[in-house]
């Protein structure tokens, strides 16, 4: 049923209605438009515009629908336009004239504006619910690895050791600041929409301070245009998606790098694991592939809708219906990446000797070295030299710095005691970085405390 068909002479080309439809991808919010909708009523009614007795009627009529797509029992129509007009469709079905009346003093514009920005705020609650999540699976490693010595790495050379504490901890910092995009984007996405019209108000003597407070926005939203062609929302929430997406596609090379046969820092646990279809020996990383690879089709849907809503003059624009399908499949494939990538690190185990043997032959020690010159009076620039000159001399012999004798030490510089031995030890190394933010046990253990602190705050 059209809810504009009055105007019309003509039936709509069958082709125009299938290109102009949007039911199919829009009914994934008929909870958000029947709440919606249920607002709208109440106020109305607040407002001496309809009836108690209508309002009732109405009210029961929606929660009947909403129950009935729940359960099965209705299903939804190719007849229908959108979501709001099968909505409204039923509702006059089921409860007769009281149900011609939901639509007073209200535009598809408005309701469209408000079912998405109800859609967009749940999704973007649960996305920051799972980020929690994940974050905790992050700082449970961290807690337990505050002494697992590894490579850190720069240019993709191994360059000083760090722990794995410290390394995932460069992680929890960046899906922290994630929650904090999310919760700057709600801020500013919570005003209701809603009482807008189609562009410019209304004449019946709304109370969009009720509607918001029914439901639970800070307040209605300030200019009538602004409400319904506002879009600025999505491209937060996508552009915070694209961004979780990015951190996640780090993450995920790194996690395929360490399960490598060149580097076995990990283990991928058989339920986050698949094989070959030929080759028997292997077990291959893929959900660790498909979050990297996954990544491109949520900055495509970004790039899409700031493309849409670029040159759009004001107010509403049929061209604002494009902000659905590709919103919906951003947010299912973020959420689901975030889940997936939680359980994988949550059931994955560690190498400890591989990563800390990675580290002794990567010569990431070979700074502490020079700091051990430096401490017995030789000038750093010198330091830096004869250091260089160690490297050279284990790289020719296939050695580490910690397997040269004090002979070969001192044969290249006769400053070199026995105490550097001590000096270069990983442990030695790591505990001396005792600056904020660097990877010492102390520091660490502060780190991993706030940590538990900050997820325990809400």
């Amino acid at each position: 049923m059209k809810l504009w068909g009055g105007r019309f002479t003509k039936e709509t080309n069958d082709l125009v209605n299938k290109f102009n439809a949007s039911l199919r991808y829009d009914q994934r919010f008929f909870r958000q438009d029947i709440e919606g909708s249920i607002a709208h009523v109440t106020m109305l009614a607040a407002q001496n515009i309809i009836s108690q007795d209508d309002k009732l009627a109405i009210i029961g009529g929606l929660n009947s629908i909403k129950s009935d797509l729940e359960n099965g029992t209705l299903v939804f129509d190719t007849e229908s336009e959108d979501i709001h007009s099968f909505v409204e469709a039923n509702l006059i079905e089921r409860i007769g004239e009281p149900g011609k009346k939901l639509h007073t003093g209200r535009s598809r514009n408005d309701q469209v504006a408000l079912d998405m920005k109800l859609y967009v705020r749940f999704e973007l609650q649960r996305t920051d619910s799972l980020l929690k999540d994940l974050l905790t699976v992050i700082n449970n490693i961290m807690k337990e690895n505050i002494e697992t010595y590894m490579p850190g790495f720069t240019h993709m050379q191994k360059a000083q050791p760090v722990t794995l504490a410290h390394h995932f901890g460069a992680y929890f910092e960046m899906f922290k600041r994630d929650r904090s995009r999310l919760e700057s984007t709600y801020e500013r996405l919570n005003y209701c929409p809603l009482g807008a019209g189609a562009l410019a108000g209304t004449t019946y003597p709304l109370d969009r301070e009720l509607t918001a407070k029914l439901l639970e926005f800070y307040g209605p939203t300030a200019n009538s245009m602004d409400s319904v062609s506002d879009r600025d929302y999505v491209l937060e929430y996508l552009s915070d998606l694209s961004i979780i997406m990015m951190h996640l596609s780090r993450f995920s090379e790194e996690i395929i790098t360490w399960n490598s046969n060149e580097y076995h820092f990990v283990e991928i646990d058989d339920t986050y694991s698949t094989g070959s279809s030929i080759m028997p020996q292997k077990k291959n990383p893929d959900v660790a592939e498909l979050v990297r690879g996954k990544t491109g089709r949520v900055y495509g849907a970004l790039v899409s809708m700031l493309t849409t809503m670029k040159g759009l003059p004001l107010a509403y624009n049929k061209d604002m219906q494009e902000d659905k399908e590709v919103t919906f499949d951003a947010i299912d494939t973020a959420n689901d990446c975030i889940t997936l990538f939680a359980g994988m690190l949550d059931t994955i185990s560690f190498n400890k000797d591989a990563m800390e043997d990675s580290a002794k032959k990567g010569f990431t020690n070979a700074t502490d070295a020079a700091d051990y010159l430096v401490g017995k009076g030789v000038a750093f620039r010198d330091a830096h030299s004869i250091v260089g000159r160690l490297v050279l001399y284990c790289l020719d012999k296939g050695i580490a710095l910690d397997d040269m004798s004090i002979e070969e030490y001192k044969a290249i510089s006769d400053v070199f005691e026995e105490d550097i031995y001590e000096a270069i030890k990983l442990k030695t190394c790591v505990e001396k970085r005792m600056t904020i933010g660097a990877p010492g046990f102390k520091v660490m253990q502060e780190v991993v405390a706030k940590n538990e602190a900050y997820l325990d705050e809400e």
